[in-house]
């Protein structure tokens, strides 16, 4: 299993999990109740229940650079193309836009 904080303009809005039966993303309770939250896509509206998918969200697929950036993630980083999850955690802290990916060690779950 693998965890990341989704973060919104530096304030934690969710969990992306993955697991065996796929992806997992929550809002955060304290982020649902703060004042006017802000969905992290229009794809992802808030709620409190769970999103789960089979495949990486296509939103959070959106965030993993392309072109010679992701070759360069990969050849450094020595990442698989095919671990989407492995791939937004190494690339998305630092995106461009409002959400960033923030990994979660196994020792801290």
């Amino acid at each position: 299993m693998r965890k990341a904080e989704i973060k919104i303009y530096d304030k934690i809005a969710g969990w992306l999990i993955e697991d065996e039966n796929g992806y997992h993303f929550n809002y955060d309770s304290s982020y649902l109740n703060s004042s006017n939250p802000d969905p992290i896509s229009l794809t992802l509206p808030l709620k409190e229940q769970s999103y789960t998918s089979k495949i990486l969200f296509p939103f959070f697929d959106g965030l993993i650079p392309e072109g010679w950036l992701l070759d360069i993630a990969q050849n450094n980083w020595k990442l698989n193309p095919r671990d989407r999850m492995g791939l937004l955690m190494a690339c998305c802290k630092d995106c461009i836009g409002a959400v960033s990916v923030h990994p979660i060690n196994n020792e801290e779950l």
